[in-house]
């Protein structure tokens, strides 16, 4: 066991198993110290190296990671202390590969539940070597202003209040990792302060004893007292009494053993940790408390009176002039990472990119500030989502249907369209899905699919300026245009579009108002008198129809109707349903798994 000071204000540390909460702490700390190196040289992460980005004070650093302690204490010799944040079935292996590291002098086991007989062989290579292990089950150690391990003393705010930003008198060991933090904030209230704090852990067999820590304490000269918490069970304690007794420990010694309630329950109980279990007299609190006070411990009367027993021995020491104060600084103020001040209201942000429509932010996901769990429980389909998260409004019923109905419709129009069959040939090519559905979905436009807005575009203005269906025909005709959603290949007069029928049908039936419609109907009146084909299409019964949806159902203003029809609206439905029809043949393709599609004059090209 070293005999004097494990930590200072240069000591680096490598950590094991990432652990980012911690391992910023340690950071933060020593920001807050004034150090200027950070305490965690490098982090050991089984499988993984590269660099781990965290924060030292506003400083983002990349502290490298490496795949096993070999290459990590070789990378920095160093880095002396080693902080364990294994699991209980690999800390006792991990343990000892460190401690036959030549570099690595310190070791700090957080797990809990080591098998005893692992820790026993981790103990004598330790003294064997001398070399110090604290834990199992510790929360660690901290030297004030210099080098805490993980999560010792907790938060910032504890730190700062318990005054560890810069180093009193005071040497404290104890084997709680809690009580440590509670004796952490007596300490910063009665005396100057914390020197040097350790938690050697619960279990039966710690690495290291509390007479270890406070004869090391001993040869410090900056500790002027030491304050002990032990607990009943096992006699780590009769250690510290016999250090006394010989006159090893020159420095007063203020001494507390918890557990003295225990008496009071007839049969024994077992308090938390591993070896708090008294296992006769000797190992009560009250046979312990009485031979350290017996061995010149100052033992007060109970746990309660033990803040002033360290009040008292503290000013004894000032009054005698073996103390002067440590006079008091102020630590520098910790950069609060941005959500935590966000959250905290401290701070506002901009945005790059603002979404209306959905957040995923709190319990669970919201489309238009309704909650996921409503549009499940209220059974709400496909329509009512599009209406959530396209609209921001939730539309009424009759509404959705069309657009479920829309979408049913265009899903597909089979493999002899432009969007269909480049999905089949990139499909047959070997391509991706994603990659067969986008060379499908770029060939929308206003020659494939891409004609609903520009119906409801033309329709619109003409009926909104009061235009006969003549009057609308022939204008467009002397412009040079085709007027959108009007003429199909293959149907005529006497064929029409069943899709085309069945919206219509819809509509009549639930809409308000089809005055739209009707008046794409007149028009297609007009043009099936120039020529049979010249029908009212898909793409023109949709966009003349959603023009009754949004104006019927008195939603939307008129603004809103000519933004949503100028953006783009009514081909997203398209676009929508295409990609299911898309998606369904590259799926197909590439279940037929045959090589790229040739047409077949192909080989007449190539044989001439």
């Amino acid at each position: 066991m070293a005999t004097g000071q494990l930590f200072s204000k240069t000591t680096q540390a490598l950590f094991y198993n990432y652990k980012q909460l911690p391992i910023q702490r340690m950071l933060d700390f020593d920001f807050l110290c004034g150090r200027e190196t950070p305490s965690v040289a490098g982090i050991i992460n089984p499988g993984s190296e590269g660099f781990q980005k965290l924060f030292f004070g506003q400083e983002e650093i990349a502290i490298p990671v490496h795949s096993t302690i070999e290459a990590a204490c070789a990378a920095h010799p160093k880095a002396d202390v080693f902080i364990n944040f294994a699991s209980f079935r690999s800390a006792a292996a991990s343990s000892m590969s460190a401690l036959k590291q030549p570099t690595i002098k310190v070791v700090a086991i957080i797990a809990e539940g080591v098998p005893e007989s692992d820790t026993k062989q981790l103990i004598a290579y330790a003294k064997a070597n001398n070399k110090v292990v604290i834990g199992p089950a510790t929360v660690g150690g901290i030297q004030a202003g210099a080098f805490k391990i993980g999560d010792t003393a907790g938060t910032i705010d504890n730190i700062i209040q318990c005054k560890l930003y810069r180093p009193g008198s005071v040497g404290f060991v104890s084997k709680s990792g809690g009580m440590s933090n509670e004796l952490y904030n007596t300490i910063a209230r009665v005396t100057d302060g914390l020197y040097e704090g350790i938690a050697i852990g619960g279990d039966v067999f710690p690495g290291s004893t509390l007479s270890d820590h406070v004869l090391r304490f001993n040869n410090i000269p900056q500790v002027k007292m030491i304050v002990v918490l032990g607990e009943l069970g096992g006699r780590d304690e009769y250690s510290l009494v016999e250090a006394l007794k010989q006159g090893k420990i020159n420095k007063p010694v203020v001494a507390w053993v918890s557990g003295t309630c225990a008496r009071l329950f007839k049969s024994e109980v077992q308090f938390g940790h591993a070896g708090a279990k008294s296992g006769g007299e000797m190992e009560s609190a009250q046979a312990k408390n009485q031979a350290l006070k017996e061995a010149g411990a100052v033992v007060p009367t109970s746990y309660e009176a033990f803040e002033s027993a360290i009040k008292e021995t503290f000013q004894k020491l000032v009054e005698a002039g073996k103390i002067t104060p440590v006079k008091e600084v102020t630590p520098p103020q910790i950069p609060e990472d941005l959500n935590t001040a966000i959250k905290s209201g401290k701070v506002r942000a901009p945005t790059h990119i603002i979404s209306t429509i959905s957040d995923d932010r709190g319990e669970e996901p919201t489309y238009a500030g309704v909650p996921m769990s409503s549009i499940v429980e209220e059974g709400l389909g496909v329509g009512d989502v599009i209406s959530l998260l396209w609209f921001k409004r939730s539309l009424p019923r009759y509404c959705t249907r069309f657009i479920e109905i829309c979408i049913m419709l265009c899903a597909d129009h089979g493999p002899c369209v432009s969007g269909a069959h480049n999905t089949i040939v990139t499909a047959r090519a070997g391509k991706d899905l994603v990659s067969s559905l986008v060379s499908g979905l770029l060939t929308i436009g206003p020659r494939f699919g891409g004609a609903i807005d520009d119906a409801a575009r033309y329709f619109k203005d003409a009926y909104d300026r009061g235009l006969t269906p003549y009057e609308f025909v022939e204008s467009m005709k002397k412009k040079g245009i085709r007027v959108p959603g009007i003429g199909h290949r293959i149907k005529r007069g006497d064929n029409r579009d069943k899709r085309v029928e069945l919206l219509q049908r819809f509509a009549r039936s639930n809409f308000p108002s089809v005055k739209y419609m009707e008046y794409a109907v007149e028009v297609e009146t007009y043009t099936l008198s120039k020529a049979n084909n010249l029908v009212l299409n898909v793409d023109g019964a949709i966009g003349s129809l959603f023009l009754d949806l949004l104006a019927g159902s008195g939603m939307f203003t008129k603004q809103e109707i000519d933004e949503i029809v100028e953006i783009g609206y009514l081909n997203g439905l398209f676009v929508l349903a295409r990609s299911v029809g898309l998606i369904g043949h590259t799926l197909y393709q590439k279940r037929l798994k045959q090589p790229l599609y040739r047409h077949p004059w192909e080989d007449v090209l190539y044989t001439k």
